[in-house]
This record gives structure tokens, sequence and C-alpha cells, in this order.
């Protein structure tokens, strides 16, 4: 998770990264087959066969498979992934439970969705990696040329406006979910997921960072709803496809599972620079 990471195309975790992406889906397709047998009726498999094939999730799935083994690193992303189940699985559980939208499998919720939350959570922290790194480079080299008196252009001043620009993205979303999840005050579910919003949202560690996780969430979110909505896999109760506020939410989901990682990691520090003490009052005794 640190936010200024040399990038690489492939290191030796992709292959294994790769291959439990590959796994995860197969055994989603075979636990869930009469799902996936559902699914592949509506192909025509004697006829014309690519006019009927669901290039969007084809092109998602491709695109998620690429950017997941980009600069694998498995003691980094077994964390992502850890974080992103029990992440997606709380969003999931809150949306279903108070009927903002539901699945056509009528499941609260479905367990084969769950999946697809560490699988974006991996492919949103390489495109935000490849962002950051790409901004600083441009940055620098812009910050090199100032010195001839072409123009001024720091990494101070990009921080500057990143930060007006966090400001006013994260104060458009809160309003859009106060609004969107207006029906549902009545439960708790919503209390806290508000509650959780606004303290991440008033407490930023790196509002560079932040913003572009942000921003790399949902773009991939803008897909992911797109194919979901339009396909009728699941429906929100506005019957949006899709709702702006849902594209947003995967970018605040997002930053709210970098900020999980990024304590769970501080916190696993302390613990285990606490064993060798530990250890070493343990020998004087």
């Amino acid at each position: 998770m640190d936010s200024s990471p040399r990038f690489h195309l492939w290191t030796r975790h992709s292959s294994i990264l790769l291959g439990g992406f590959l796994l995860t889906v197969f055994l989603i397709v075979y636990i869930w087959w009469p799902l996936a047998e559902e699914y592949l009726a509506y192909v025509d498999w004697n006829g014309p066969w690519w006019l009927y094939m669901d290039w969007l999730l084809l092109g998602v799935f491709f695109f998620m498979s690429l950017t997941i083994v980009v600069r694998a690193d498995l003691k980094v992303d077994g964390l992502i992934v850890f974080v992103g189940i029990f992440g997606g699985l709380a969003i999931e559980s809150w949306g279903t439970q108070t009927n903002l939208w539901h699945y056509y499998t009528a499941e609260r919720p479905p367990l084969w969705i769950i999946p697809a939350w560490p699988i974006a959570s991996l492919s949103i922290d390489r495109i935000t990696r490849l962002i950051n790194w790409a901004l600083g480079k441009i940055t620098t080299e812009h910050t090199e040329s100032a010195e001839k008196n072409l123009f001024k252009f720091s990494m101070d001043s990009v921080n500057s406006v990143v930060k007006i620009l966090y400001w006013l993205t994260f104060a458009i979303f809160i309003s859009l979910m106060l609004v969107f999840v207006s029906p549902t005050f009545d439960k708790s579910y919503t209390w806290l997921a508000t509650i959780l919003c606004v303290l991440l949202i008033l407490t930023p560690t790196d509002h560079r960072y932040a913003f572009l996780t942000f921003a790399a969430g949902a773009g991939l979110g803008y897909f992911l709803e797109l194919w979901g909505t339009t396909r009728e896999c699941w429906t929100y109760y506005t019957l949006q496809t899709p709702p702006l506020f849902a594209v947003l939410a995967h970018g605040m989901a997002a930053v709210a599972f970098w900020r999980t990682g990024l304590i769970l990691k501080k916190v696993g520090g302390r613990i285990r620079g606490r064993w060798p003490e530990q250890a070493r009052v343990k020998e004087e005794a």
C-alpha cells in the first residue's frame, strides 16, 4: 500500500495471483452452475454466437485479469483480498437488507457476488498506483523544466489542487448519499454506513492518494454497475441503470478498504514489534 511504488508489469507472485483469480471464477461457475447455465442459454451456439456474447462482461473480466497481475505481491495483496472480502460482505449485506438494491436470485446477499469485491479491490489498487506514479513522473519533469523558466509546476501545487478536488468530490458524494439512502434512515445499517463515510471523509491521511483511489474505484465501478444493472443481475430501488450514487459508492468503498488496510497494517506492525519485547521479558523472568 505504498503510495509511490516502482511500477513493474510482472512479478514472481503474478502467476499465483492470476491462478487464484481463475480458480475462484471456476469455483463460482461450478458451485452455482444453474445460474451459469441459465446465462449461457441466451447464446445461440448454432448461429452467429458472437452477436450474443456479453462483450462488456468479457471486457471487464479481461481488464481486471490484466491489472491484478501487475506488481503482484502476496504480502500486500493478501491484506487487500482480506479487507475486500469482509468489506464487500458488509456492503452487500447493508444494501440488500435495507432493500436499496436486490439481486435477481433474491439472496440477501448472494455469496457468489462477494469474490468480485476483493478482485475489484486489487484492480483499483493497481489503477491508483499507476495514476499516482504517472502524476509524480509528470510533476518531476515539469519541475525540472521550471528551472529553464518555461513554467512552474511543483508537487505542492498539484497537492493543493487535489486537496480542493478532494473536498469538492466528497462533499458531492455525501450529499448524493444522503438523498439516495434517505428511504432507509430508519435502519441502523444505514446510519452506521453514513457515519463511517463521514468519519473517513473528515479524517484523510493522504488527500491525493484518497482522491485518486476514489476516482479509480468510481471509474471501474461505472462499468461494473453498467453491466449489472442493464443485465438486471441486480436492481436499485430507483430503477436507474446505473444510479450515479452507486457508481461513486464504488469509489467510497475503495477508499474505505484502503484506509482499513492501512489501519490493519499499522496494528499488525505494532503487534509484531512487541513480540521481541515480550520474548525478552520471559527470558529475564
